[in-house]
């Protein structure tokens, strides 16, 4: 696989999140905790809405889409992560690199966008609701999710295609816990400006776009909100776009801390600080953020944990 990229390397050494040796126990059984919580939250609320037809509408289709992305990008990364915990070298081969690195690609670009068509749900739920089913019918999610996963694909194909021009000397020494695009153009010999600029364009139409997106669709629902004159209406208007708020603000704001920014303003090993909030702790979070902030997600798990008893 490394010959096809003129690269002497065949296999990566990942330098983890930490060298010292005390810490490496205490770490693994942390991200495992972080691993178990995000699997059993996110896989909890699939089946959730899966099981309950009342919330068999957009709303929730697209979140049931945002856990299955959170599940699916925590999987790609967070295995390995913790065998390099407990692991005496914690290598990964150049096929397993690319591999998880294309994944993680797709999965981000993916979460980025979902969010975004969530935006745009809530926006449609807010500002036009006589108009809601036929705006948001089945067809037209369908057609949003199309293009969710197609950025996604987009995202993974073109950082990958950067990768592909350039090649890996003798040092294979990755400093992160996860195949990333500027640690790997790091190991470079013949990385330039160029792949560089590619790494930012493709990153702001993965974040830049749905961040704008997102910004504009508040926009609306916030001048609508305050045209709303009863005070109930504020506050329930407010409650449904707060845990979506919450999720954006997470995800976006450490994934551009890590990424938009020059790599003299903030050293490689504190963007990987910024790199574990959005793979492990966002993640974990986004079940719990609209489990317990959403009413009928409650009433929901009252009813599946009220039947399996009942049975």
């Amino acid at each position: 696989m490394a010959a096809d990229n003129d690269s002497s390397v065949t296999e990566f050494v990942l330098a983890g999140l930490t060298d010292e040796p005390e810490l490496q126990m205490p770490l693994f059984l942390l991200f495992l905790g972080f691993y178990v919580v995000t699997v059993v939250g996110n896989l909890g609320l699939i089946t959730l809405i899966g099981l309950n037809s009342h919330l068999h509408i957009p709303m929730y289709f697209f979140l049931l889409n945002l856990s299955f992305i959170d599940f699916s990008y925590s999987t790609t990364l967070t295995p390995k992560m913790l065998m390099g915990f407990v692991s005496k070298r914690n290598t990964i081969s150049y096929a397993g690199c690319m591999t998880q690195f294309f994944f993680f690609c797709f999965f981000v670009f993916s979460e980025s966008y979902i969010l975004s068509a969530m935006a745009y749900d809530r926006y449609v739920a807010i500002c036009k609701p006589l108009l809601y089913t036929v705006t948001m019918s089945p067809q037209v999610c369908f057609l949003l999710l199309l293009g969710v996963y197609g950025m996604g694909v987009f995202g993974a194909v073109a950082h990958m295609g950067n990768l592909m021009f350039i090649t890996f000397c003798a040092d294979n020494l990755v400093n992160h816990y996860m195949c990333d695009i500027i640690p790997l153009l790091e190991l470079s010999c013949n990385s330039s400006y160029i792949n560089l600029l590619v790494v930012f364009i493709v990153v702001t139409i993965g974040i830049g776009v749905p961040i704008v997106t997102i910004f504009i669709s508040y926009g609306f629902i916030l001048s609508s909100i305050l045209h709303i004159s009863s005070t109930e209406g504020r506050s329930k208007a407010f409650s449904t776009c707060s845990s979506h708020i919450i999720v954006v603000s997470l995800f976006f704001g450490s994934g551009a801390f890590m990424y938009l920014k020059p790599p003299s303003i903030l050293p490689l090993d504190q963007g990987k600080v910024s790199s574990v909030f959005y793979t492990a702790v966002v993640p974990m979070f986004n079940p719990l953020i609209y489990s317990l902030r959403n009413k009928d997600v409650k009433i929901a798990l009252k009813r599946t944990l009220g039947r399996k008893i009942f049975s």
